[in-house]
């Protein structure tokens, strides 16, 4: 076995770890830390048809939000608008506030325990990102929702390793 067979091996069996603590969907559907960046999918307070896809890039710290056309966030003044913030919030709740200091790779100290509280820690600028690809993963996310209850594996998912993780 090669170096990246091994590490291909090594990603593709990622162990699914439960939320450090229940969250609400309704305002923030999707969050994900993954392709370098903290991103999600945040509900418009004003508009109920409209989400925004927001994100924050690993080390850089370089943020974007803007709606899934590419309509950049009207909360964008030169400082993280409020879908980032809640972003941040639903982070923290779904993976704890360390998992992501530690992916962002900002400094949090014992006193942090909020996402807000986190994103005040960054050393933050504006960089535009495209949203497609977050919206995408979050139309798919959705679509397994939408699946029926079974205890056979989806098809599409049959490249996942068995590992006996869940017994």
């Amino acid at each position: 076995m090669t170096d990246m067979d091994g590490a291909a091996q090594r990603r593709s069996a990622v162990r699914v770890v439960p939320p450090a603590r229940p969250r609400k969907l309704a305002k923030v559907p999707f969050v994900e830390l993954a392709d370098g960046r903290l991103q999600g999918v945040v509900s418009s307070g004003s508009d109920i048809e409209r989400v925004y896809v927001s994100s924050v890039a690993s080390g850089t710290h370089a943020y974007h939000c803007s709606t899934n056309n590419n309509r950049p966030c009207g909360g964008l003044r030169g400082t993280p608008c409020k879908h980032l913030h809640a972003l941040a919030d639903e982070a923290v709740l779904q993976y704890g506030v360390d998992r992501v200091a530690r992916y962002l790779r900002v400094e949090a100290g014992d006193e942090v325990q909020t996402g807000g509280q986190l994103m005040s820690r960054l050393d933050a600028r504006h960089e535009p990102t495209s949203a497609a690809v977050v919206f995408s993963r979050f139309l798919r996310h959705l679509a397994y929702l939408e699946l029926p209850g079974s205890s056979t594996p989806a098809p599409e998912l049959h490249w996942f390793p068995a590992t006996g993780a869940g017994r």
